[in-house]
């Protein structure tokens, strides 16, 4: 499935709607990924609209994504960004949730309030490291993503897909922080860094700002391969194709075949459906706002809000939609 073809453009800013508040005197917690991250801003994106209902959530950022999932799953926070393909592991109880008693009823116990396309997966290797193409990461070393996460994963799957190569192998995977992958790969530590961004990301941008670099493209001729189709086709993943020549300094020409990634908003069904309906209706009638964040979230719109969620919406979010005209996919309706 190809999400979007993505390019640069102007974003113009605009004044917000009011909203009702309601939920002024309390404080509800949220988590989500670190700064500079598309998933962490996505959330304080949503979160500041929110507190133009007086709905105010605490963020405490800069935190695995699957841990913060169960802990929502739990009730111990009230709002958190997640991964669609996590809401199936821990509904199998299975990978990082095999040894958490009672997962599969958590899972259950899981809302979601609107998803979104946040980025694609970037292979970058740094000018002069020997890599112009995927067959050239044979013995080199490579960051695939956090230890705790699901993206290390997903990165080592694909590589293995397009060139056969196993991970601790054929080459070294690294895994780190996702502030300490960044910095490896700027000290010549590792040979490529395999990271999760929003197009256009200033975070690999940098990397064109004193010399040049790469961003692997997907071969055009693994596109079409059974593994490659499966892989897109997991919960949360996609095809997607954006214009090398939206970063400086990178050396790829036209256009980049990459795996596409989507997220979701998420919240637990305990949350009061005011309360959610508050902070569904401030974000999409302030809309021209979010857009205006960043340049990725001008994709935004009601007819993505539901772009690869794959649990109940909260019935507050429900409410929002259906007052505001917005056709809910019948399977999203279980959970109100």
């Amino acid at each position: 499935m190809l999400f979007a073809r993505l390019t640069r453009a102007a974003i113009v800013a605009s004044l917000a709607f009011a909203v009702p508040t309601i939920g002024a005197a309390e404080i509800f917690k949220g988590e989500t990924a670190g700064v500079g991250d598309p998933v962490h801003t996505m959330f304080v994106t949503f979160t500041n609209q929110a507190a133009k209902a007086d709905i105010q959530i605490q963020v405490n950022a800069g935190q695995t994504l699957t841990k913060s999932m169960l802990k929502g799953a739990k009730g111990e926070i009230d709002f958190f960004s997640t991964v669609p393909s996590l809401v199936n592991l821990m509904a199998g109880q299975k990978r990082m949730y095999e040894k958490v008693d009672g997962a599969p009823e958590f899972a259950k116990n899981i809302r979601s309030i609107l998803g979104f396309k946040a980025g694609a997966y970037h292979p970058v290797t740094l000018s002069g490291s020997g890599i112009e193409n995927w067959e050239d990461l044979k013995g080199k070393t490579v960051f695939t993503g956090p230890p705790a996460g699901s993206a290390s994963a997903t990165s080592e799957a694909l590589i293995k897909i397009i060139t056969g190569y196993v991970a601790g192998e054929d080459y070294q995977a690294v895994r780190l922080s996702w502030g300490e992958g960044y910095a490896a790969l700027a000290d010549g530590k590792i040979d490529m860094m395999v990271r999760p961004a929003e197009i256009g990301s200033a975070n690999i941008e940098r990397f064109g700002l004193s010399g040049e670099f790469r961003v692997l493209s997907i071969p055009e001729e693994k596109v079409g391969d059974a593994e490659m189709q499966a892989l897109f086709g997991r919960p949360g993943r996609g095809m997607l194709s954006f214009d090398g020549d939206v970063y400086k300094g990178q050396l790829t020409s036209g256009d980049i075949t990459a795996l596409g990634f989507t997220q979701f908003i998420g919240t637990h069904a305990d949350v009061s459906d005011d309360v959610v309906y508050g902070a569904t209706k401030a974000f999409w009638e302030n809309l021209d706002d979010v857009h205006a964040t960043a340049f990725f979230l001008k994709d935004v719109t009601p007819e993505t809000a539901f772009t690869s969620v794959n649990v109940p919406l909260h019935p507050g979010a429900v409410r929002y939609y259906e007052e505001a005209g917005i056709a809910i996919p019948d399977e999203l309706r279980s959970g109100s």
